[in-house]
Formats: C-alpha cells, sequence, structure tokens
C-alpha cells in the first residue's frame, strides 16, 4: 500500500502522520545558522580524535550503532494559526538492528475525537507497521507502509522519525555552529546547530537507509533541514531537533521533529508481525491522502 504525501493551495497541507491522524494542516516558517567557531573544532568525537563541527556531527550515527540500542522519546509539532498540535511518542530502538518499538499518543485534535487509543509502531529497514491504526482498519491487524515509497522517507508520516534515519540525516550535515556546553538529564552535551543536506545524507546512508532518504531528498520542497543536536563526550547523540519545510502554494509549512535517547544498551525486542496479521483493504486519509492496496 501506498500514503499519498499532497502539496495543496491556500496555505494548506496535510503533513505529520498521514497515516496516523488524518487531515491536519499547518502554516509556519523555519530557521538555519551558518558558521563554524573555534570552539566546534576542539569537540571530541567518539574515538576521540579531534574534528570539526560537521565532521562531529556526521559520525553520530556510528556513534549510535556502536552503542547498540536507547529508549527514546519523541515529539512532532505543527502549527496551525496560533494552535499548535503535538503528536509524542516513547519506546526503544535497536541501532544495530534498525528495529524498534514506539508508543504514539495522539492529541485530541490530531485525532478528529475526544478519545484515541495510542498506536503501537513497529519501525524496521525500509518499512513501519502500525497497529490500531484506525480509519477502519481492524483492532487485531497491522497496517505496514514502505517507507521508501513515501515522499517523506517515513521523516514525518508516522508522527515519529524513525530514529535510524533521524541520525543518518545528520551526515548530510553542512554548515554547522558549535553552540557551546550544556547539561541535558544530568548529562553534559555538546549542542550543534546547523543544516544537514537530504541529498547529501541520502549519498552517505547506510545501506539500509539510502531508500527512505532518497526518497525524502525527491519528495521534500528543499533540501535544506535546520537542525540542533546534542551529543554526550563519547560523540553519543542524546537529542536532536529537526525542521522540516513543505512548500504549498501559500506560506511554506513547517515541521518540528524532536528525539531524545537516553538509557543506552536497555534490551530492545521487537517481533515484525506475520503477513497473515497485515490489512491489505483501503485506509481513509480524508483529505489529505489515501492508501490503497
Amino acid at each position: 500500500m501506498v500514503v499519498q504525501q499532497h502539496r495543496c493551495g491556500g496555505g494548506a497541507l496535510a503533513v505529520c502522520a498521514l497515516a496516523v491522524a488524518g487531515v491536519m494542516t499547518v502554516g509556519s516558517g523555519c530557521s538555519g545558522t551558518d558558521g563554524v567557531d573555534g570552539a566546534g573544532r576542539r569537540a571530541v568525537a567518539r574515538d576521540g580524535t579531534a574534528g570539526t563541527p560537521a565532521v562531529v556531527v556526521r559520525r553520530a550515527a556510528e556513534a549510535l550503532a556502536g552503542a547498540g540500542s536507547a529508549e527514546t522519546r519523541t515529539s512532532m509539532e505543527t502549527a496551525a494559526g496560533g494552535t499548535r498540535v503535538t503528536i509524542r511518542g516513547e519506546g526503544a530502538y535497536d541501532f544495530r538492528k534498525q528495529l524498534g518499538r514506539i508508543r504514539v499518543v495522539l492529541p485530541k485534535d490530531a485525532a478528529g475525537s475526544d478519545e484515541h487509543r495510542p498506536i503501537t509502531e513497529l519501525l524496521a529497514p525500509g518499512a513501519l507497521y502500525m497497529k490500531n491504526r484506525g480509519a477502519g482498519v481492524p483492532d487485531d491487524k497491522w497496517v505496514r507502509i514502505d517507507t521508501t515509497a513515501l515522499e517523506d522517507g517515513n521523516l514525518v508520516t508516522g508522527g515519529v522519525t524513525d530514529p535510524t534515519a533521524a541520525a543518518e540525516l545528520l551526515r548530510g550535515a553542512g554548515e554547522v555552529t558549535y553552540v557551546g556546553r550544556s547539561e541535558l538529564a544530568g548529562v553534559a552535551v555538546r549542542h550543534y546547530r546547523g543544516i544537514a543536506d537530504l541529498g547529501r545524507a541520502a549519498r552517505a546512508a547506510s545501506v539500509t537507509s539510502h531508500g527512505a532518504l532518497a526518497a525524502a531528498a525527491k519528495g521534500f520542497s528543499t533540501d535544506a533541514v535546520p537542525f540542533d543536536a546534542y551529543l554526550d563526550d563519547e560523540g553519543l547523540l542524546r537529542k536532536v531537533r529537526h525542521r522540516f519545510t513543505f512548500a504549498t502554494e501559500g506560506p511554506a509549512v513547517a515541521v518540528v521533529s524532536t528525539m531524545l535517547l537516553y538509557g543506552f544498551g536497555v534490551p530492545v525486542s521487537v517481533e515484525l508481525p506475520p503477513d497473515a496479521d497485515l490489512y491489505t483493504g483501503q485506509v481513509d486519509q480524508g483529505r489529505s491522502g489515501a492508501e490503497t492496496p
């Protein structure tokens, strides 16, 4: 089945969880930074060698694979006028196997109703599985989406940015500034701010991540993705915030995705559903798009 992400006029665009929340229109901008300072050049990567801020940030995906796994909390925020809508997730992810399980909680506005059960998402190379999807999907069935066929490569579609994709996107970091040291949940971190290029990230990505990022490089309105990344003294990514931009006939539309990582080395067990448990019927997307078998 295919999820279609549509650009539409009047400054409205259905984004952020096309496969999760149905219709959501947002309108806002995004910002970026540039430059490199001397302090950033003294940052220490996981292997103990010094490098420019861009080099340090680009190593984030390799460092996470070395760490093995982590617990994660995520948020994805959109804005419509003065109203902000946030989708939150929490779970665990294995960076070596690129498998994860995340419980996604939808706000009332995003669900379109007063009550909406949390959605279970299973993340795998090239695929996103969702349970409690709603929109006519039986309670005991999973929806499977080929992320390499999504225009955003599942950077925003599921309401959660795949942790591997979030880290692999940093391989495209070009304009990076070292902001300084701070503390995150009791851990000393280095804060980097910059712009990642989707095309460059896709070319530098691992084999299992290339397809999704290549799709995103073609589907977004711009290759430039502003980010803020926080790495600890071992080079492990502790927090990353990306700002994705979509083109419309009106004002540009922005989605802010944030991922927190902690509890490194936690056991992660993910069993993907068998074909018999997959839903193959049509999934109603409302005005935002359509999934078809």
